[in-house]
């Protein structure tokens, strides 16, 4: 398996008009964000996900994974009210008939 910086991911990540290809384009995106984004946790973790994957191998989706998670830590899934109600009464069994 190839090591280094220039591997490309398996997905490029796409930020708007911006286009993330490789671990190497990730790291510079990463490093060029404000002194305070870039210190927050889900950065850092990501880029040690982005170095460990460069410099020891292994699967670039581990990197990638990384750096989706610290891009949506902010997202928040809208409660859906229209899906299906939990049944919270007790469960009828065919013995309790």
């Amino acid at each position: 398996m190839t090591k280094g910086w220039r591997r490309p991911f398996d997905d490029p990540i796409e930020l708007g008009g911006l286009r993330l290809v490789t671990l190497l384009d990730a790291g510079e995106y990463i490093s060029g964000l404000p002194k305070k984004e870039h210190a927050a946790s889900a950065w850092q973790a990501a880029m040690e996900a982005l170095m460990l994957v460069a410099e020891d191998g292994g699967p670039t989706m581990f990197a990638r994974i990384g750096v989706m998670r610290a891009l949506n830590r902010h997202y928040v899934p809208e409660l859906n009210r229209k899906g299906k109600e939990p049944h919270w009464g007790r469960s009828k069994l065919k013995s309790d008939q």
